[in-house]
């Protein structure tokens, strides 16, 4: 059982590698001539200066005033001086709504925590339910720590009435932040939807699951049912073609153009020698061939299939697939399109907003419609098992976190185990650190099978990956580390105790495990975000592709990709803090001050990392998608509430305080009834586009800007990359239609088909006329 030393020793190991991250950061930091960039020397290694946008050369060197590295925390009122409307102009609406989580834990936690210790701690410690249960629970183990949680009420204690308040307390309280900050993010959307610059998406929609026809082609089956049904907006489309073994030979071409690059380089450099390479797998094993001979031998072989394949996709009915994305006059006419059904029947002809252009997942679009509901279903199989294999390296990580447990119950390994100071170490420093090494591994995983369930859009996949990770984080992190935590920490009574006798047991353990979680506050939250103000990750990345995949001078460009925010990653991590912080306010309220400085600490640290750096980005945003993502932290956050309200009502259930159950049961009901009033007063919000705001930037651009060819301005911006910029490419797009053709028939390929019903016959023929 961790002790409050214990605690104390992890808390000084991980406030002490916060802090020297933090000198690391101000020592290393540049100082360029006319601007301040924060930003480690050791990614700019072999990189030369610079012009900047405005033409400056920017200088980088390692700043050698030692009086400034005594200021090391001088960075965080720059981080705070940038206002939120600059911020959002500076890195996007995503961004600012990101930090704004961190607030959010703020505003929640800091009243709270404040609260808890005036009242809930207080009646906890002077609780001496302990010492009452140790006279007939003698292997029971507890710590000082515990002493401050709601195991030290006895059962049916009146000290549980301030519980039962304190719980209401803490409920309303969150809703009236979570309702004020729905709001805020709602008008910032909202305002940044109508003054955000004319972009491709906002005039394009993504149609889907098109029906086959036997008398047209699909493009100009979608050509011809846009015509018909939407005249006055629609304006050109583009069909979607199964490019994806093209666009692999396209990628590796480029490897071996790379290649060839170093090799010829190499060659330059020393043409005494003409460079060899292996023919096997990166160049390891098989026979010595001249390099530069080789790689041009194999780029002229791929180049003619490539060029076979290119003519393949363009000429072969079958590699156009039943999608297209359509094009209309104004967003106007896109939202009606997006918003709408186009059919009586709702399976065909699907439309939605089409991502923007550098947002398309162009892999998945090749997926046939009808195949997306077999493979999300296999991926919801797959989710289950892993999430629940998972258990075995959680209850691997709480033996580390419960070793005193384990002597009682295995007496022989006490020699082994007792080794000084080290069982403290191990305890309070070591499982944090194994569970952070598998939750690594995991964010792959995870976004390969929301790639598998085919979705159209880097967004999306980020939004549902970070869904699939909450529920592992939710089940394997908190609901595995109480139950594996319990059955560990308690061993020997769950071996020698009656089966109805455990969930006492457990009722009584579970607060304990708020030292394993405040240790892993300690070293997934204040370390990580120290190391993030670093970018020791990327660094370390970095320096490993440097030296092992970094061939050209391209390489070494790709190899310094800052990334991104990794949403899929960050939010669901984030939301842990939140579910630890609502569960564990009414339990066990020691760990509330050390979720407070990691919200602080985390609000501090991006605040700075996007709006601090005018000149060089620490992270590269590869999409905007206008917050669209709060719902989904609001809907999280609910969750983590109720969880909160249901293990609190089982708590107290073990308490003998059944009682007070009629007095609990209303928390969860209030808590759902206002998540159905946020849904239905803001979710839309975030889903669709209203028609009053996109007729106003219609008309407003109209006025401004009366000669816009919009037609040019969209023709381009949903080709499939491997396309652009060839010149056999045919875009097919529908030419404009003219003032004076559009209440004409429209041109139609189809006959009748004399042995179908006379209904039928009539819509086949009905539709072409406008």
């Amino acid at each position: 059982m961790a002790t409050l030393s214990d605690i104390l020793v992890s808390a000084a190991i991980n406030s002490s590698s916060a802090l020297l991250f933090l000198v690391a950061f101000a020592i290393l930091r540049l100082q360029p001539i006319n601007d301040r960039v924060y930003f480690p020397k050791w990614y700019l290694r072999g990189i030369r200066d610079s012009p900047t946008s405005s033409g400056t050369v920017v200088k980088k060197y390692v700043n050698v005033d030692v009086k400034m590295y005594l200021k090391f925390l001088n960075w965080m009122p720059a981080a705070l001086r940038m206002p939120e409307p600059e911020l959002i102009q500076h890195a996007g609406l995503d961004s600012a709504v990101y930090i704004r989580i961190y607030l959010l834990g703020l505003k929640i936690f800091c009243p709270i925590t404040v609260l808890a210790f005036a009242v809930l701690v207080p009646v906890n410690y002077t609780g001496e339910n302990f010492e009452q249960m140790r006279e007939s629970m003698q292997d029971l183990t507890f710590s000082n720590i515990d002493k401050l949680s709601i195991s030290n009420v006895a059962p049916g204690s009146k000290r549980l009435l301030a519980h039962i308040v304190m719980a209401y307390a803490f409920t309303f309280w969150t809703f009236y932040a979570l309702y004020n900050e729905y709001m805020i993010v709602t008008k910032m959307r909202l305002h940044f939807l109508a003054t955000e610059r004319r972009r491709p998406d906002q005039f394009t929609v993504l149609v889907r699951n098109i029906p086959p026809d036997d008398d047209e082609s699909v493009s100009e089956h979608v050509k011809h049912f846009f015509r018909v049904n939407h005249p006055d907006h629609y304006l050109l489309h583009q069909v979607v073609y199964n490019a994806n073994a093209l666009a692999g030979m396209v990628a590796t071409k480029k490897t071996l153009q790379n290649w060839l690059t170093y090799y010829t380089n190499k060659f330059e450099r020393h043409p005494d020698k003409r460079p060899m390479t292996k023919t096997g797998f990166w160049g390891l094993w098989g026979r010595n061939v001249d390099a530069i001979d080789y790689y041009t031998g194999k780029i002229e072989k791929l180049s003619k299939e490539e060029e076979e394949e290119r003519e393949k996709v363009l000429n072969d009915p079958n590699a156009i697939m039943p999608a297209a994305f359509v094009s209309f006059r104004s967003r106007w006419g896109a939202a009606v399109c997006a918003q709408t059904q186009q059919s009586h029947n709702p399976t065909i002809w699907l439309t939605d907003w089409a991502p923007e252009p550098r947002d398309v997942y162009w892999d998945n679009l090749a997926i046939p419609f009808v195949e997306l509901n077999l493979r999300r279903l296999l991926m919801a199989v797959a989710l289950f098992f892993l999430t629940f294999c998972f258990m075995i390296p959680i209850a691997f990580v709480q033996t580390l976190a419960n070793i005193e447990s384990i002597q009682k119950a295995f007496p022989g390994l006490k020699r082994v185990i007792e080794m000084g100071s080290v069982k403290s170490l191990v305890q309070g420093f070591f499982p944090g650190i194994v569970l952070k090494i598998f939750l690594i591994l995991l964010p792959t995983i995870i976004m390969t099978m929301s790639k598998i369930e085919g979705h159209t859009a880097l967004s999306t996949l980020e939004t549902r990956s970070a869904g699939k990770y909450h529920l592992f984080l939710l089940v394997n992190v908190f609901l595995g580390s109480i139950i594996t935590g319990t059955a560990f920490q308690q061993l020997k009574e769950f071996m020698n105790q009656s089966p109805s006798e455990i969930p006492k047991t457990v009722g009584v353990s579970i607060p304990m495990k708020a030292t394993f979680f405040i240790t892993y506050v300690m070293v997934d939250g204040w370390s990580g975000i120290a190391a993030e103000i670093l970018r020791l990750v990327p660094l370390i990345i970095y320096h490993l592709k440097n030296a092992f995949l970094v061939k050209t001078e391209k390489d070494r460009e790709q190899a310094m990709d800052a990334g991104s925010l990794t949403w899929a990653v960050s939010e669901p991590r984030i939301q842990l803090y939140f579910l630890l912080g609502l569960v564990y306010s009414t339990v066990t309220p020691l760990i509330l001050p050390f979720i407070v400085v990691f919200f602080a600490f985390s609000y501090l640290v991006f605040r700075h990392q996007v709006a601090s750096l005018p000149i060089i980005n620490v992270y590269d945003q590869k999409y905007e998608s206008g917050a669209t993502f709060w719902p989904d932290v609001h809907r999280r956050i609910i969750i983590g509430l109720m969880i909160s309200h249901i293990l609190f009502l089982g708590l107290l259930n073990t308490k003998k305080a059944s009682n007070a159950t009629p007095f609990l049961i209303p928390l969860p009901i209030l808590t759902f009834w206002f998540f159905r009033v946020c849904k239905g007063r803001f979710e839309s919000a975030f889903r669709r586009f209203p028609l009053v705001d996109a007729m106003r930037k219609d008309t407003l651009e109209r006025a401004t800007e009366p000669q816009l060819n919009l037609k040019l301005y969209l023709q381009d911006a949903y080709v499939h990359p491997v396309f652009k910029g060839a010149a056999e490419f045919e875009r097919r797009p529908e030419v404009e239609v003219k003032e004076e053709d559009e209440h004409q028939l429209v041109a139609t390929r189809r006959v009748l088909h004399r042995g179908a019903q006379d209904g039928t016959s009539e819509d086949r023929i009905g539709i072409s006329a406008v």
